[in-house]
């Protein structure tokens, strides 16, 4: 990635333990265990075209300030699952660009960890039912461990007739019938199906977050979809969401744990990378250092 190609310090989701501190470092000892924020590196981001990456032995905070820079969490949460708040804070934002309300149904698109981390973070927020879309059975599975109430293997069922299964159907409104009562939808998935689906299912007022990376066009017809007044609401990174995410991550570490599939020490990293880029391989790699 510019302005490194070809030599690129890789590593973009880090945890780790204080090494050493500068003298007029505060709030900080060696030992604490910590979670980066990654974008506010002083030398420029942390991976993703950087000059450092987590994927090494030692990273260099410089201006080391605790809320900005880093915080600590407890040393009994596993540094592999530690390591997800970067991820988890994706998703929270994704969430948080839907302005969820208790009580309301969601659908997420996509149960890799961005898709689950949204399920977890849609529940945690008092989200009355969540469903989960993806096609791949063993993603499924692991969505109704970490909490979510149905999922639906797109690749067998259609979606909009199973969400009016599970969530009802919504008032008529502007000839607007026959839409499942679905206030919620979450695109972690990237495809254009997803985005053709939640354009004819959604009711009116229905949210739509996108955090997935579309790698084509989708056309959007205006005409039909002028009378369910739509919301949509692309998310990326987290503007916030860095260490919000934290104490949710600390106080839910079992169910965010379900979401690491493969833990692998540092000297099988280029094993680890080719496991993550593999589709369908894993579901969350992390590699651990000595």
């Amino acid at each position: 990635m510019p302005p490194r190609q070809g030599a690129t310090p890789l590593g973009h989701e880090p945890a780790g333990e204080i090494a050493e501190i500068g003298a007029d470092v505060t709030g900080l000892a060696v030992g604490d265990h910590v979670v980066l924020n990654p974008m506010a590196a002083d030398d420029g981001i942390i991976d993703s075209g950087g000059a450092q990456g987590g994927l090494s032995e030692y990273v260099l905070i410089r201006g080391a300030e605790v809320g900005k820079h880093l915080v600590t969490v407890p040393k009994h949460i596993p540094f592999e699952v530690a390591a997800l708040n970067e991820p988890m804070a994706v998703a929270t934002h994704a969430v948080n660009r839907l302005e969820p309300k208790p009580g309301q149904k969601a659908v997420v698109f996509g149960a890799g960890p961005i898709g689950l981390g949204a399920a977890v973070g849609l529940k945690l927020r008092g989200a009355a039912h969540v469903t989960v879309v993806d096609v791949v059975p063993n993603r499924l599975a692991k969505a109704l461990k970490i909490g979510a109430d149905a999922v639906i293997d797109s690749s067998q069922e259609d979606v909009t007739t199973r969400l009016l299964e599970l969530h009802g159907e919504a008032p008529r409104y502007f000839g607007r019938h026959g839409k499942p009562a679905t206030d919620l939808y979450l695109d972690a998935a990237g495809v254009p199906a997803v985005i053709d689906t939640v354009l004819a299912s959604a009711r009116h007022g229905a949210r739509l977050s996108g955090v997935a990376v579309h790698k084509k066009p989708v056309p959007i017809d205006f005409g039909p979809l002028l009378t369910s007044e739509l919301t949509i609401a692309l998310a990326m990174g987290y503007p916030t969401e860095i260490f919000e995410v934290t104490k949710d991550l600390i106080e839910h570490w079992e169910k965010y744990a379900l979401i690491v599939s493969d833990v692998l020490p540092y000297d099988q990293v280029e094993q680890a990378l080719t496991l993550a880029a593999t589709p369908g391989a894993a579901d969350k790699v992390v590699v651990t250092l000595p």
